[in-house]
């Protein structure tokens, strides 16, 4: 008897003891006591509250851009529109809008878009399907449709119509646009034909709305995209636009 009192008191022993390595093992791996699991939660909520705390980048300048095109960018320009393309040869490119902010630049609003279905030239010439490099102001607007509250002078004529014999994704490009001031005069309407330094340099360069691939030159993005710059873009804050592809930006 004695002997079967012994044994039932071992057993009970090591039932408590398993008992206690099992709930000690629970606690070690975030269980029902809280434990490492609570103290990572707080762990991260602080890594969270260091990343809110650190002090934003000023941009002195515009991002990804060199000496040789930072120093065409007017001294007054208070927009930049950065159009970087992905490649030399490519017909694809993302379009930024910064602002400035004292000394300092702030991204204000960026979107994907096209340029030249051939990518990019500092030499354009009239049907290389290429997009001109280099800084051009931003001075006139306009489009098919009504004026949709653009800061900029905006001319509302059928005349911007794409022709209907092209492929009937093109027939809204110009919806919208805006005129980037190369080879024409500022001040008029964007499809103004008057071209000051020839036929064969190309014209016509605009901004205006997206057909979901290249263009003969200019740079195209989203309907809400056009809509937004032409009722952010202000003369009075001296916009130009930047572009190329990202080489030859940086160069």
């Amino acid at each position: 008897m004695d002997r079967m009192r012994n044994a039932g008191a071992v057993r009970t022993a090591v039932a408590a003891a398993a008992c206690s390595v099992l709930l000690m093992t629970l606690s070690a791996c975030g269980g029902s006591s809280g434990g490492d699991g609570t103290e990572r939660k707080a762990e991260s909520g602080s890594a969270d509250a260091r990343q809110e705390d650190r002090p934003a980048v000023d941009l002195k300048r515009i991002p990804d851009v060199g000496d040789q095109l930072q120093s065409k960018i007017p001294q007054n320009a208070g927009q930049v529109v950065a159009v970087y393309g992905d490649g030399k040869n490519s017909g694809d490119s993302t379009v930024v809008l910064y602002t400035k902010s004292g000394s300092t630049w702030e991204k204000t609003r960026s979107w994907p878009a096209h340029n030249g279905k051939k990518g990019w030239t500092a030499d354009h010439r009239e049907g290389d399907k290429r997009s001109p490099i280099g800084v051009f102001t931003l001075t006139d607007a306009g489009g098919v449709l009504a004026d949709p509250g653009a800061k900029l002078p905006y001319t509302q004529a059928a005349s911007f119509q794409a022709p209907h014999y092209w492929a009937k994704s093109h027939w809204h490009d110009f919806d919208y646009v805006i005129a980037i001031d190369y080879n024409r005069v500022k001040g008029t309407a964007p499809n103004d034909p008057t071209r000051p330094d020839g036929q064969t340099k190309g014209g016509s360069i605009w901004l205006h709305m997206d057909h979901g691939s290249g263009t003969s030159a200019c740079v195209s993005l989203s309907k809400s995209g056009m809509e937004y710059l032409l009722r952010t873009i202000d003369p009075e804050q001296h916009p130009v636009v930047v572009m190329g592809d990202k080489a030859s930006l940086k160069s």
